[in-house]
């Protein structure tokens, strides 16, 4: 019985070491591409699968080699970190994150909550395809994510087309989801136009800030900072942080519909 669990647990070890260096060697190709911010999560589920490896580990010089290899990646993290902090602030910061067909782990929270802070107030959401039960259903998830998320989000706003053929169960669906919403202090207000084609997410932050005499920006008074995301039918997604602090992101019609 004692040998079976050591070679279950020596199969595991293995496992995991399989893994952390798969998702390692990815975060580098990343890193390597420029592609920051998909590096960065790669980094942080290597770094817990060496961590993982590290407490499974009884031989001695073996963990002072993991411990070496953790400690050089976790730097490496916190180098990425400041670095895109540093962009962002400057206006600077471009991230492209591509989706192939198939690929999974592409969440919400992934895509999304790099962006969303305390301040974030207000969101603006634009996509003329939330008709169908699986497009309701990822509203739903959006506007789910953004409730459980460290903000302060009061109102949602949605702009969409009508569904000619099931309009009732489409209105009703969005009731019900103004209705949950609304229960949680959130306000959704919702809209139809038949002439809209873009996808478009934007976000309002409540930014506490003032100028001084010289004309430097200090903290202080509130004043609004929207971030947009335009969401185009192309096979990538791309984030782009630009001037005024906005950013687009594209990706496949057919992750959208």
């Amino acid at each position: 019985m004692v040998l079976e669990q050591a070679v279950m647990s020596q199969s595991h070890l293995s496992g995991v070491e399989s893994s952390a260096a798969s998702v390692l060697k990815r975060a580098v190709e990343l890193d390597q591409g420029a592609r920051f911010q998909e590096s960065l999560v790669c980094y942080q589920e290597g770094i817990q699968l060496l961590l993982d490896a590290l407490r499974a580990v009884k031989d001695d010089p073996k963990k002072v080699h993991y411990r070496e290899k953790i400690r050089g990646y976790m730097d490496r993290a916190e180098q990425i970190k400041v670095h895109m902090t540093k962009e962002k602030d400057e206006g600077k910061y471009h991230e492209q994150i591509k989706i192939s067909d198939g690929d999974t782990g592409f969440s919400y929270t992934v895509l999304f909550k790099p962006y969303i802070t305390e301040g974030l107030t207000e969101v603006w959401v634009q996509d003329p395809y939330i008709r169908h039960i699986h497009q309701l259903y990822n509203f739903l998830r959006f506007c789910e994510m953004l409730l459980k998320a460290s903000c302060k989000v009061k109102k949602i706003h949605l702009l969409t087309s009508h569904d000619e053929g099931e309009s009732s169960s489409q209105i009703s669906a969005l009731s019900e989801i103004r209705e949950s919403l609304q229960s949680r202090a959130v306000c959704l207000d919702v809209e139809y136009s038949s002439s809209i084609h873009d996808r478009e997410i934007r976000y309002r932050y409540c930014v506490h800030r003032t100028r001084c005499c010289h004309g430097c920006v200090c903290p202080g008074r509130s004043s609004l900072l929207v971030r947009s995301i335009t969401i185009c039918t192309y096979a990538s997604l791309i984030r782009k942080t630009m001037k005024h602090c906005s950013f687009v992101e594209k990706y496949p019609q057919s992750k959208c519909m």
